[in-house]
């Protein structure tokens, strides 16, 4: 599947179905991935929550720059696990039900699936300000939990706690925040019970 993003141009769409059961650990699978493969810096690596009648479980979607989908396939293939299916397009690798849910997650994204990595996403550590939220990251929309007409001001700050996980709605980036202490907003999703671990929270 190959998409256009927003500030990233095109990309190819690759399904991962390692196993995973729980975000915790779709998360840290994201975050080794992005520490083994060679991926270009600008990737979106999304989560997806799906159920069939024989599993439930997390899959992946890997959004990388078309020109970098097959080098990206073919070390996807050695560094995960037996069992692993994955999708990309017309092509696919491994077990039948595993490749299913993996074309389900490759076809999610931009209309829905939780970011992990994206854009910028670097950036949104500490507190920043509404400014800074949609001007050094993908992330293209704000909703206040509760208050969703609520225009914030670029100054506003945000809490960030350094995980900030936005969600694709309609192809748009989308980040849920909540009012927090001192007047500070923060994002819906805390840290717990999904961090993912010391060094990639």
């Amino acid at each position: 599947m190959t998409l256009p993003y927003h500030a990233s141009g095109v990309r190819s769409v690759i399904g991962v179905d390692a196993g995973t059961a729980t975000l915790r650990e779709a998360d840290h699978l994201i975050h080794r991935l992005l520490d083994q493969l060679s991926l270009a810096d600008g990737v979106f690596a999304c989560t997806h929550l799906f159920r069939t009648d024989e599993r439930r479980g997390t899959t992946l979607s890997l959004a990388v720059p078309g020109p970098d989908a097959d080098a990206v396939w073919q070390e996807l293939v050695h560094v995960l696990p037996e069992g692993t299916g994955l999708a990309l397009a017309d092509r696919s690798h491994g077990p039948g039900d595993a490749v299913g849910t993996a074309r389900l997650a490759a076809a999610a994204p931009p209309a829905s699936g939780r970011a992990v990595a994206y854009p910028g996403v670097a950036h949104l550590t500490g507190t920043v300000t509404v400014a800074d939220l949609l001007g050094r990251s993908a992330i293209e929309h704000l909703v206040v939990l509760g208050a969703p007409g609520v225009q914030l001001p670029p100054t506003a700050e945000v809490l960030t706690q350094d995980h900030v996980r936005p969600e694709w709605r309609d192809g748009v980036l989308t980040l849920t925040l909540v009012p927090a202490a001192g007047g500070l907003l923060a994002p819906f999703e805390v840290p717990n019970p999904t961090p993912c671990c010391a060094d990639h929270n």
